[in-house]
């Protein structure tokens, strides 16, 4: 609110009294439903990527254990080591069968799964399906100690890949709880510490095993155990947490979004210019009841001249049908932010799931071992607390001045720069016999920088996009992205190590992609 400082939005919570959207950020507070919805959100898909898709302690909880110890247990040829790390971390990919120099039969698991995810949360609201995506995602993590062979490898890591449908749930929680002058940062918060789980993971699932190991289990054990130990219990903890404390939408229920009067309200420019203001304050008269009473710790902002301004003011989340579904799709606003997150997260992906074999293969020694090479590897991931954020709040703070065009260009100028990057990462391994380990260091990181910037700011721009759609957005957005992942980790399966001609491949990709993708037009708000 006017005259309160600004650092006091990270205990208060400050809503629009038009739609119940809080236009603060109280991270630093868990006595308003917007901060434990908040962390629910970023905790529910940190923990699945802990356990399953690629992502966080499920998802990518296979990777850092795949040089050494799985690779012995299961007796896997390097090809299908290579295939594996293909499979699981372009988010649990393409893989039906693998024989000989592979073939690539069916979509990834987890990218079909955002798309089924998307509706469904538009349906029946992101809390309850976030549960029971957590509840169903641990029986195949509970599974993963089972196996005995590369088969089994890629059939529970497939089903693994469940979890990673809990960005979308994540990312649409968040949009549903906080206004268009924050939701950036709240996106980018809640998927940049839900996405840093995957580095987690490496240091986790690593320290684990390697204790276990030194207490006198074998390997072939001992990673089994791990499974059993980390996993599963975080998995139907969260779960629980979820539904007990969670809620549904600012105004009670989920079937409650559609009880706002503002909700009925359609945004016309002539009406908004002449009535908008009287009309508006009426409305919040009930508004303002919903939000105050027993919770001191909610202040409702002030009504002001420019309460609706924009599409997103007024968006409710509308159940999926055919005609929706077309008008989607045939929309160039929806392939504008799913194009880009094609070449950021998809990015991403790729290098979180070959970053580690890429540095064990190029400095293997006495010195430099598997677990070396995964420590390092996992900064690429754990750098997300800080970076996808930092594009979200550039996101939100363009906005002010830029409105969604800023947005727009802020991430197709990340996504370019990655690529830019990535070129020279791919460059400079290919020009040296001996890559200097530091300047490759350097040279991820910033790429890092920019990559994953450039998912903060992405998803600072996806809400202005179909907003009544917005779990089906989500759910596209979050697919596609899935889908680069699938593209870039093919690439690098197929180029030999230490797979400096992928990197500048990745590269060029990312960059034409971001170029096209400029010309497609945006809202001004």
């Amino acid at each position: 609110m006017e005259g309160r400082p600004a650092y006091m939005g990270l205990f208060k919570a400050v809503v629009n009294p038009v739609n119940l959207k809080c236009t603060t950020l109280p991270i630093l507070s868990l006595n308003n439903q917007y901060s434990v919805n908040f962390h629910l959100a970023w905790l529910g898909f940190f923990v699945a990527l802990i356990n399953g898709e690629g992502y966080s302690l499920s998802w990518f909880a296979f990777s850092p254990l795949i040089p050494d110890a799985i690779k012995s247990d299961l007796h896997l040829t390097a090809a299908q080591v290579g295939m594996f790390i293909t499979f699981w971390r372009s988010v649990s990919t393409l893989i039906s069968a693998i024989r000989g120099n592979s073939n690539v039969v069916s979509l990834c698991a987890t990218l079909v799964v955002r798309i089924i995810i998307g509706p469904l949360v538009d349906q029946y609201g992101p809390r309850k399906i976030m549960a029971a995506m957590l509840v169903v995602g641990a029986i195949p993590s509970g599974l993963a100690g089972t196996i005995s062979t590369a088969s089994g490898l890629y059939v529970v890591r497939f089903f693994i890949g469940i979890l990673g449908g809990t960005f979308v749930t994540c990312q649409a929680w968040t949009t549903a709880f906080f206004d268009k002058n924050v939701v950036g940062r709240a996106n980018a918060l809640a998927g940049g510490w839900g996405n840093s789980g995957g580095g987690f993971t490496f240091i986790i699932m690593i320290a684990l095993f390697n204790r276990l190991v030194a207490d006198g289990l074998r390997s072939h054990v001992a990673w089994r155990a791990s499974f059993a130990i980390v996993p599963v219990p975080i998995l139907l903890f969260v779960a629980v947490l979820t539904l007990v404390f969670g809620t549904d939408h600012p105004a009670g229920k989920w079937s409650d979004r559609n009880k706002l009067p503002i909700a009925h309200r359609k945004l016309d420019e002539e009406e908004a210019a002449q009535n908008d203001k009287e009309m508006v304050k009426k409305e919040v008269n009930t508004n303002v009841e919903k939000v105050t009473g027993p919770d001191a710790h909610v202040v409702v902002a002030p009504v002001g001249e420019e309460s609706v301004t924009s599409e997103l003011d007024i968006a409710v989340n509308k159940e999926l049908t055919w005609d929706l579904a077309y008008r989607t799709l045939v929309n160039p606003l929806t392939w504008l932010p799913s194009l880009g997150y094609l070449t950021t997260f998809g990015y991403e992906l790729a290098i979180d799931a070959n970053l580690a074999n890429v540095l064990f293969n190029l400095y293997k020694s006495p010195t430099f071992g598997q677990t070396k090479a995964g420590y390092i590897a996992s900064a690429y991931g754990l750098i997300n607390i800080v970076t996808r954020p930092f594009g979200g709040y550039l996101g939100d703070l363009i906005y002010r001045r830029h409105g969604v065009p800023g947005k727009k260009y802020l991430t197709i100028f990340c996504g370019i720069a990655q690529g830019l990057l990535s070129v020279g990462l791919g460059v400079y391994i290919d020009g040296h016999k001996h890559p200097s380990l530091a300047v490759v260091i350097v040279l991820f990181l910033l790429t890092a920088a920019f990559n994953e910037a450039g998912n903060g700011a992405n998803f600072a721009l996806v809400p202005h996009c179909n907003p009544n759609s917005n779990g089906l957005m989500t759910g596209i957005v979050g697919a596609t992205g899935n889908l680069g992942g699938v593209i870039f980790a093919l690439i690098f399966r197929f180029q030999p190590l230490p797979h400096g001609k992928a990197f500048w491949i990745s590269g060029i990709i990312a960059i034409g992609v971001n170029l096209i993708i400029s010309f497609v037009p945006v809202p001004t708000l």
